[in-house]
């Protein structure tokens, strides 16, 4: 692929959709995918990891995937929050269409699939889900969670799931030094080589005081 990668903008391989059959919120259901974006053949492992451990999202609120790619991360917490916003974000505009597509075909208003650079500066997110780009190279990966991270929402989660081998342990290591005095980063969970990192931002942030 040379430098056409999922984290391209615009990827330069063939716009040729398929139709996937994949669970998403416990059900079965038809979604489009296509070459060019994370993960085209179905839900990968990290993120099957993701949505199988961590808890519902809440109810109302913005909530945020962070390279949402063909958007099963965003589509499940639209379904399992149908009041709430979801904000998909990507790089890659191919994966923003499909994101789109699957959350119209699906019926879900709730879904806004922009790049970063289109959320609004001034929204907070109760919680953040991610499988996060790790193949972008630590700098750039490390930019983009110091981005968003801090816009929880005080009292906002975010789960991020990360494999073992590529870096969970020392990306653990770093949020904790990294983010804001206050937030909190644990390990939620290991499974089948990949670990669920939470971060949780406090309702009174120390800087402020109480």
């Amino acid at each position: 692929m040379g430098s056409d990668h999922y984290f391209s903008a615009q990827p330069s391989t063939p716009f040729t959709r398929k139709h996937i059959r994949v669970t998403l919120a416990g059900e079965e259901r038809m979604v489009s995918t296509a070459g060019g974006i994370f993960s085209p053949e179905g839900i990968d492992k990290g993120t099957a990891v993701l949505l199988n451990e961590v808890p519902a999202p809440p109810s109302s609120g913005d909530l945020l995937d962070i390279g949402c790619g063909w958007g099963p991360i965003a589509l499940s917490m639209a379904l399992a929050s149908p009041d709430a916003t979801v904000h998909a974000i990507d790089v890659n505009e191919r994966s923003l269409e499909l994101t789109r597509e699957n959350a119209n075909a699906l019926s879900l208003q709730n879904v806004v699939a922009t790049t970063p650079d289109a959320v609004d500066e001034g929204v907070r997110f109760q919680t953040i889900w991610s499988n996060p780009p790790i193949r972008v190279g630590k700098e750039v990966l490390h930019q983009i969670l110091l981005q968003w991270i801090p816009r929880l929402a005080p009292g906002g989660t975010a789960w991020l799931v990360v494999q073992k081998n590529l870096g969970s342990d020392s990306l653990q290591s770093w949020l904790k030094r990294e983010l804001p005095a206050g937030f909190s980063v644990t390990r939620h969970s290991t499974a089948k080589s990949f670990r669920i990192l939470r971060v949780d931002r406090p309702v009174v942030d120390e800087a402020a005081g109480s």
